[in-house]
């Protein structure tokens, strides 16, 4: 059984930073991408980040660029999403999801989620 927890997520001020984190068990794939996506409400769920275990190549929207960093520990299984510079746009809850390759930044092509964990930034 695949499961994936998020933790990290809180209220900060614009500026501020937050080190999201996913652990993720019961994946047994060798390659796949994992990915962090976000959603606020009243909006589609949108990616934020991805990487892919292979090349360890990784991919950001174009709004976090510069700002959020994704990477991974193999050793622990964990994802995760450092955010920095953080500003009221990207206050959202926020999942991590896993699939095959290759990456994508469309929700809808992942299979495997996380419940979420609430990023919220004030001005």
């Amino acid at each position: 059984q695949v499961q994936l927890v998020e933790s990290g997520g809180g209220s900060v001020q614009a500026g501020g930073s937050l080190r999201l984190s996913c652990a993720v068990s019961g994946y047994t794939y060798r390659n796949y991408c994992m990915g962090w996506f976000r959603q606020a409400p009243g909006n589609e769920r949108e990616g934020v980040a991805g990487i892919y275990s292979g090349t360890g190549t990784t991919y950001y929207a174009d709004s976090v660029k510069g700002r959020f960093t994704i990477s991974q520990d193999n050793t622990k299984n964990t994802l995760y999403l450092q955010m920095n510079s953080l500003k009221p746009e990207d206050s959202a809850m926020y999942y991590c999801a896993v699939r095959g390759t290759p990456c994508s930044p469309r929700a809808s092509n992942y299979q495997y989620w996380g419940q979420g964990t609430q990023v919220s930034v004030s001005s």
